[in-house]
């Protein structure tokens, strides 16, 4: 028999997770509108079970929670019921603040990124350690995991996995620009630079950084050109200054 799971919202993070799990847990989907979770249930094109809140309970459920962060003090009058867990995919939305309006015997906040739609999320999960089996079951589905030991480090990992994507879009259309400029046509330019980044996300799987770095580096050649006007131009003091601009970020919301 399936376990049960019960995600508290029917937005993008909600189908995401929802489309991993459909194969390996009785799924049940709780909003607003009874058009939009069918809606919901034809894209994953698998039958689910959906409640309106206004006929929600969440005894002894486990829950993920998927609704924007500041909806969740709306949650406190619309989630009846104590949850057996609450698993939280909000942004900047401490424990604390997540007991204060979801009654629940366990939680743990999770930080999912847009790879999730691929099911190649990298996953932080941070919470009760009652929980950690089955957080790092569930969020499996749509990728990685990692969990850490605070908030703190959940915060950091937001900063570096959940907002990396963005920040990896931006050096990938970058080099691409780089090779328009020298006279690559501009499809050629998005082809190479789609393939580097597949063969470099296996690769990286195995090798540390800098050792695959020295690997391609040979002396005096092309690369170390390239790589020296990196240097000169601050790409990696960059990178360093946007985790830590996201991290604080990440503790002020």
């Amino acid at each position: 028999m399936k376990s049960k799971i019960t995600l508290i919202g029917n937005g993008n993070m909600a189908f995401a997770i929802a489309s991993g799990l459909v194969s390996t847990y009785d799924v049940e989907v709780v909003g607003r509108d009874m058009s939009k979770l069918d809606d919901f249930e034809a894209r994953l094109k698998t039958d689910i079970k959906k409640t309106l809140y206004k006929d929600f309970n969440a005894e002894d459920k486990s829950l993920i929670l998927c609704v924007k962060p500041a909806n969740i003090t709306a949650m406190k009058s619309m989630i009846k019921g104590k949850a057996k867990a609450l698993y939280s995919v909000l942004a900047g939305t401490a424990i604390e603040i997540l007991k204060a309006n979801i009654d629940a015997k366990n939680y743990v906040r999770s930080m999912p990124n847009l790879a999730a739609n691929i099911k190649k999320s990298m996953t932080t999960l941070t919470g009760d350690e009652a929980c950690k089996e089955e957080a790092i079951n569930i969020f499996s589905s749509i990728g990685y995991t990692l969990w850490v030991s605070s908030e703190k480090e959940l915060n950091i990992a937001t900063a570096l996995a959940g907002s990396g994507p963005a920040y990896l879009a931006l050096i990938a259309e970058a080099l691409a620009d780089g090779a328009v400029k020298q006279g690559l046509k501009r499809d050629d330019a998005m082809t190479l630079m789609r393939g580097l980044f597949a063969g470099f996300g296996d690769i990286i799987q195995d090798v540390h950084p800098a050792v695959f770095k020295d690997a391609v580096m040979s002396p005096g050649g092309t690369t170390a050109a390239g790589y020296s006007a990196l240097e000169e131009n601050g790409v990696r003091n960059g990178c360093i200054k946007a985790i830590e601009a996201a991290y604080k970020r990440a503790t002020e919301l």
